[in-house]
């Protein structure tokens, strides 16, 4: 017997769209969404890229003063240090990932975070964690330990950023979750920051960077659902890194900065093509023409929906300034570019 279709409301509370969130997406469009608008949705809406719960509790931080050059909204936070100089810091979890597949889970937690730091313009110099596992005689933990610390471990060394300070405690609570956050520390020029921003329609959109593959489709929303007994099938949602091509992307970025070309620059991180593209047209109130033909892939027969959900790392995106396409092809030639 055929098992039936599952409605459009079903697959969208598969993604883990409330109810109402799914009608109000039916109400703005004024008609139901594609398979692929109901993806970039779903993960644009995710806790994990919206913040929509826990905005309410950062919100309580500071984040404004005489050194602040950028606080929240850019990929990281810029603090003037004086000398002519900032640091550039960010941090960030990855829990979910790193339960589900602790080497990949961590190791692309340090790549993103690193991503972060080099998009705004600066040169990642140093790497900090702090973990919390359970009950040490939990069956789990002996595991959950070995691959988050191989994971940290390896991916800073293989780019060569060192990690000069962390913490780890061990508590019953952890047990059905560990907390995996990672925090990544860069040295830029104050006047030299870089913004993600797209400043003006018009503008030539260069993907450059690893191939696109299937790895972490849906992470976003993975990472922002609620853990039970079959989480360990969620294991094809992690994403999986490659330090070394990080190492290159890292210097290929700066250059690029250096040439004076990039006028706005984006890492893909959650959500990938999604939430780059959208969040620098958003921010900067215009819109952006992708064509995904022009993606390169890794694997064959990649659908729309797949390039778009895509959290295959290493990956950027940026907006470059008229005329200076020519710059870019110069810099990027040797490896993944291509213009959307």
């Amino acid at each position: 017997m055929n098992t039936p279709a599952k409605t459009l409301a079903q697959t969208a509370a598969d993604y883990g769209l409330k109810a109402e969130e799914f009608d109000l997406i039916v109400k703005r469009l004024n008609r139901d969404p594609s398979p692929v608008e109901l993806g970039v949705f779903s993960v644009m809406w995710s806790e994990h890229c919206s913040y929509k719960s826990s905005k309410i509790h950062l919100s309580k931080f500071p984040t404004t003063g005489p050194r602040v050059i950028c606080g929240p909204g850019e990929n990281a936070g810029v603090v003037d240090i004086g000398d002519g100089q900032a640091c550039i810091f960010k941090m960030e979890s990855h829990n979910h990932p790193s339960y589900i597949e602790p080497y990949q889970g961590a190791a692309t937690g340090v790549g993103g975070i690193m991503r972060d730091v080099f998009t705004m313009g600066a040169r990642p110099i140093a790497l900090l964690n702090a973990l919390r596992f359970g009950d040490p005689d939990h069956p789990k933990t002996k595991r959950l330990v070995g691959g988050v610390v191989s994971g940290i471990g390896g991916y800073g060394n293989c780019v060569g950023v060192p990690t000069v300070a962390g913490e780890t405690n061990f508590h019953r609570g952890y047990d059905g979750n560990i907390l995996v956050n990672a925090m990544c520390v860069g040295l830029a020029d104050s006047d030299k920051i870089f913004y993600s921003a797209a400043p003006s329609p018009g503008l030539s959109v260069v993907y450059f960077g690893s191939k696109t593959g299937r790895d972490g489709i849906h992470g976003a929303t993975m990472a922002s659902a609620e853990f039970d007994d079959a989480s360990d099938e969620k294991r094809p949602t992690v994403q999986v890194g490659d330090p070394f091509a990080e190492k290159l992307l890292i210097e290929a970025t700066l250059e690029l900065m250096a040439s004076g070309a990039v006028a706005a620059i984006q890492d893909m991180g959650a959500a990938g093509l999604t939430s780059s593209s959208v969040e620098m047209a958003g921010k900067g109130g215009v819109g952006v023409e992708l064509n995904l033909d022009k993606v390169p892939q890794r694997e064959v027969g990649m659908s729309a929906y797949e390039m778009m959900l895509s959290e295959s790392q290493e990956r950027m995106l940026a907006v470059l300034k008229p005329g200076r396409e020519h710059d870019g092809h110069r810099i990027l030639k040797n490896g993944v570019s291509t213009r959307l």
